[in-house]
């Protein structure tokens, strides 16, 4: 899918003098930040649920005065947290303390009994890390921002995800009781997953009141198929926004094997290595959290700009900017490349 990609400056030069200036993009690198990683386990006291979590843990961690968000990641259903271990990884290099609790629920009235998340997970996983990070026997004690939470979610966690984002409570699959989006909540980056209505007979209008919302979805995913993708991206009223999707991989991209032992089968083999597309989306997913939650504006750059062109695995429509009602009527030249300005990626 090819972009246009037209900086401010240079539509001023084309504008003024009639021709655009191409600079060279700075020398960024789309890598880890941190080579190595450590995890442990603990129980969520607020639910009991048993948690994975993973940070980084270069060898001056705790007097390096670090301080690591706090991702997410919720589930697919019946997908158990040790598949997500490579992901979880990758993003955790990155800059994140990474959570991964199993969240078992029983919904009768579906039939179901097994893992499925919930949005209450959220509040939990925030006090819960509040409590490790002021706890001296915890491996990340005093490394932890507690005040920035980015979501991340495959399948059925990343519906959960966007519905807390949108400020929803979705009753009774993704939500019991009620539920009200913290303030710590300022971005999600979601594999496979949209956001409908509870019978599916239509996709929900996401007012995600500007949180960044990446969706990243492979192109022959047959759970989540990627038309859907399309019209949850296109229900997210606010940008920065962006549709990630990933060349070849099924909808078991971002765990550690195709088709997870419990999972519902996807009969569509991927056509990209495993391990290549579990990288692909950890390493986007991770890029989108440092530009939405660190404000790392040379991720912002590969996310919405540069990424596309340079990584043969993936192809990316995106909106930056909000569009404004009248900044693009300086004529039709202007027009053209108007949406570019404005951060607008395209398929030609």
């Amino acid at each position: 899918m090819a972009t246009i990609k037209v900086s401010v400056a240079a539509a001023a030069a084309f504008i003024v003098c009639g021709t655009v200036k191409v600079a060279a993009a700075a020398t960024f690198s789309d890598a880890p930040l941190f080579n190595d990683v450590a995890s442990y386990s603990t129980i969520i006291s607020a639910n009991n649920d048993l948690a994975d979590i993973y940070f980084p843990n270069p060898s001056n961690l705790k007097t390096g005065n670090y301080s690591f968000p706090v991702a997410l990641l919720l589930q697919g259903a019946n997908v158990d947290k040790s598949d997500y271990s490579e992901y979880a990884s990758i993003v955790a290099r990155y800059g994140f303390v990474v959570v991964v609790p199993n969240h078992p629920r029983s919904l009768p009235q579906f039939g179901f009994t097994g893992l499925l998340p919930e949005t209450s997970q959220i509040n939990a996983v925030l006090a819960q890390m509040e409590a490790e990070n002021s706890n001296p026997a915890s491996p990340v004690a005093g490394v932890i921002n507690t005040q920035k939470l980015g979501l991340l979610g495959h399948s059925a966690g990343g519906a959960v995800g966007l519905s807390a984002i949108a400020n929803l409570c979705l009753s009774p699959i993704q939500c019991e009781g009620s539920f009200s989006r913290p303030n710590e909540l300022v971005a999600g980056a979601f594999f496979g997953a949209g956001l409908r209505n509870q019978n599916g007979a239509f996709f929900l209008p996401i007012n995600n009141s500007r949180i960044p919302i990446a969706l990243l979805q492979g192109t022959r995913d047959s759970r989540a198929l990627p038309i859907n993708a399309e019209k949850t991206y296109e229900q997210i009223q606010t940008p920065p926004k962006a549709l990630i999707s990933i060349l070849g991989a099924n909808h078991y991209g971002i765990t550690n094997t195709n088709n997870p032992a419990g999972a519902i089968t996807d009969p569509n083999t991927p056509t990209i290595p495993q391990s290549v597309g579990v990288e692909t989306v950890a390493r986007w997913s991770g890029l989108f959290l440092r530009a939405s939650v660190l404000d790392d504006k040379a991720a912002f750059d590969y996310v919405y700009d540069t990424g596309d062109a340079l990584d043969p695995n993936v192809s990316v429509v995106s909106q930056a900017k909000p569009i404004p009602e009248a900044s693009c009527t300086l004529g039709l030249v202007v027009l053209s490349a108007c949406g570019a300005l404005l951060g607008l990626k395209k398929p030609k």
